[in-house]
């Protein structure tokens, strides 16, 4: 399934009024997007469209390589107005662009259509005093929803949080709001950033990379978003399978790494799935563990999923002053360090898989019995340890496990 990334809210009537007015008096075409360049409101074309331009308007969005470009100019930390290069091979013609600020918050862009970067000073004059009232506009509009965020976010809190009164009370209150359907299977997927961006730059981007997910066929879900976190609480006529889950943790990541830097490094973890909301705060909790291991697990490519972690999900409710090198055993480490300690490692994890089983750990190393047979017996003496003893087999296990969350390129917890 392609993954294609949400629009921002339409415009109210009165940005609209102010965006068309300004399109008219400059003879130009005139947009209003969000902080992370989602349409929100734009005019009628003056001869000046772009492919970008005709793009957004049938898709209702850029798409993700025009939205870096002009993230990329540095737009949403711009305290004056300015122009960006256009791209030919993106099909983009230069913008001048203005940064829509009221009481220091980020509320949109205004964005300019002038192919030849430059304009006289009465479109400027105009293009200002157009600005100053499309702030002043989208800040009330912007009160007004942050408030809803708010009280979303305190419900979904409660919703997972551990105090049993507080999750009964918030379930009915809820109900009453009409923010909780009738479906009863619940899935909690928690959203981490290594560090944020500008705060409000950071908390944009997660709104815009889970909101999709809050009313789909099927699924009614609820935000709550902090500064380097974000949890979406999903309530489903059925659980998930985890070709779905996956799909919608990889969306999410898209869409992140599309409105922030690098640096952001985003990781989803899901939780289990539960047979109803009772289960939000359990699912919450397996989430956060299974978002400490995308963050460790590079395999995991920044997306853990609780129910396809097995036994790492206990190692990784370890505190994290405990999950170091300590718990690897000992004889694994001299196993480890020994000549030819990297393939008589691997050997022992291939043999640990696949329970023991002569044949089978043999065809997946592609090597003859009788070189198992070797190599088995030379881990054997190194470790002291004998492979028929289960108790030795679970110990030698957990302590290659460990080992892979603490291998070179495993982040500390998320």
């Amino acid at each position: 399934m392609t993954a294609r990334l949400q629009r921002a809210r339409p415009g109210s009537p009165e940005l609209q009024a102010l965006v068309d007015e300004l399109a008219e008096r400059l003879g130009r075409s005139v947009a209003v997007d969000d902080p992370l360049v989602r349409m929100i409101c734009t005019s009628r074309h003056f001869g000046d469209e772009d492919p970008v331009r005709i793009g957004t308007l049938l898709q209702g969005r850029a798409d993700n390589a025009a939205i870096r470009h002009v993230l990329a100019q540095g737009v949403t930390r711009w305290s004056r107005a300015g122009f960006i290069d256009g791209r030919d091979d993106l099909g983009l013609l230069p913008r001048y662009v203005v940064p829509l600020r009221e009481r220091g918050h980020l509320l949109g862009l205004l964005v300019v259509v002038v192919p030849e970067k430059t304009l006289a000073e009465h479109e400027t004059r105009a293009i200002a005093h157009a600005a100053d009232a499309m702030a002043a506009q989208m800040y009330g509009e912007h009160i007004a929803a942050d408030t809803r965020k708010a009280d979303e976010r305190d419900l979904v809190l409660e919703l997972v949080g551990t105090d049993v009164a507080a999750r009964t009370a918030a379930r009915r209150r809820g109900r009453e709001l009409g923010l909780l359907g009738a479906a009863e299977h619940v899935l909690v997927t928690v959203v981490r950033l290594s560090c944020a961006a500008e705060p409000r730059q950071s908390e944009a981007a997660l709104w815009g990379s889970l909101e999709g997910f809050r009313q789909t066929r099927s699924a009614q879900g609820l935000i709550a978003i902090g500064r380097e976190r974000a949890t979406l609480l999903q309530l489903r006529d059925r659980p998930p399978g985890p070709d779905e889950v996956a799909a919608q943790s990889a969306r999410i990541l898209d869409e992140l790494r599309t409105f922030l830097g690098p640096s952001a490094d985003p990781v989803v973890g899901v939780g289990g799935r539960h047979p109803d909301l009772d289960g939000a705060w359990t699912s919450y909790e397996q989430a956060l563990v299974a978002a400490r291991a995308a963050r460790r697990l590079p395999t995991l490519k920044s997306a853990g999923d609780w129910e396809l972690l097995g036994e790492l999900t206990v190692l990784l409710q370890l505190p994290e002053h405990v999950l170091n090198t300590s718990l690897v055993p000992k004889s694994l480490r001299t196993l480890t360090e020994g000549h030819g300690g990297d393939r008589l490692r691997d050997t022992l994890r291939c043999y640990l898989e696949h329970a023991g089983s002569i044949p089978r750990t043999a065809d997946t190393l592609g090597i003859h019995r009788t070189s198992l047979y070797y190599r088995l017996r030379r881990i054997q003496e190194i470790t002291g340890l004998d492979l028929d003893d289960g108790a030795n087999r679970l110990t030698l296990h957990l302590g290659l496990r460990v080992g892979e969350l603490l291998a070179p390129g495993a982040g500390a917890a998320a």
